[in-house]
């Protein structure tokens, strides 16, 4: 696949950053508030009955637990329903993207433009959600900086999952079918909510081939300062991943788009 692509992909994260800044208050309100109602519900209902977890053989409370998992979970729908309904609307409905394809864009620089913009979403979204978790002392410094790089890494991967169904649907109302099938099992079992060690070892090994439980692995082994090998292998992961599919959601696309 011939892939030409250049810097003029800025233009469309611009022009979408454009339109994120005109409705900001509303924007900035889910990742504020999100993390506060978890780490109340989590903190007050669950702790108590839960205790102390242990994590990379250290006793930790459960809310320091899931924290980093929130964000992580913040990165995967921040990235994949931008890549998605938002997409689809600006290409099916607004015909945004025929107006584009109409100037010196390309099809490919349309698109990446179109990724890069929702892994920067997932970035603003995830800064706001750890100024939130600091004031509780969730996240340990300055590794925890560190977070925001992987979430734009991680918006990557699912914002190219989500454009690669982007390119396939034919009605708005089929993306809940990959919601359905990808986004809540992800949600459910990839080490968010509990230990994956808690699992059965079919489960365990299975739980590793989803990319959200090698990004809940990134973030929070940063998030409690650590450096170690299963930090190394999620980063491996989450890059492969993205050089993956992210030319196979360009190639998808420009099939859909160019006819």
């Amino acid at each position: 696949m011939n892939v030409n692509i250049s810097v003029r992909f800025i233009r469309i994260w611009q022009r979408n950053l454009t339109v994120y800044s005109e409705n900001w208050k509303i924007n900035f309100l889910p990742p504020l508030l999100e993390p506060l109602f978890y780490l109340v519900a989590f903190g007050i209902g669950f702790s108590g009955l839960i205790g102390n977890i242990t994590y990379a053989s250290h006793e930790t409370s459960y809310v320091r637990f899931i924290a980093p998992a929130l964000v992580a979970i913040n990165i995967m729908n921040s990235s994949f329903f931008e890549n998605t309904f938002s997409s689809f609307v600006r290409m099916y409905y607004q015909k945004t993207f025929d107006a584009m394809m109409a100037t010196p864009l390309n099809a490919e620089e349309i698109i990446t433009g179109e990724i890069v913009w929702g892994a920067t979403k997932a970035a603003i979204g995830t800064t706001i959600m750890l100024t939130v978790i600091s004031f509780f002392g969730l996240v340990s410094y300055p590794a925890g900086i560190l977070i925001i790089l992987a979430a734009f890494l991680g918006g990557i991967a699912f914002g190219s999952v989500g454009m690669l169904f982007t390119s396939v649907v034919k009605t708005i109302e089929l993306f809940n079918l990959p919601i359905f099938l990808l986004v809540t099992p992800m949600f459910l079992f990839s080490g968010t909510f509990f230990p994956l060690t808690n699992l059965p070892v079919w489960a365990q090994y299975f739980a590793l081939t989803l990319p959200l439980t090698h990004l809940v692995n990134l973030v929070r082994a940063l998030s409690f300062g650590l450096f170690n090998l299963e930090l190394l292998i999620s980063l491996c992961y989450l890059i492969i991943f993205c050089l993956i599919m992210f030319p196979l959601a360009l190639f998808k696309m420009r099939r859909r788009l160019i006819k």
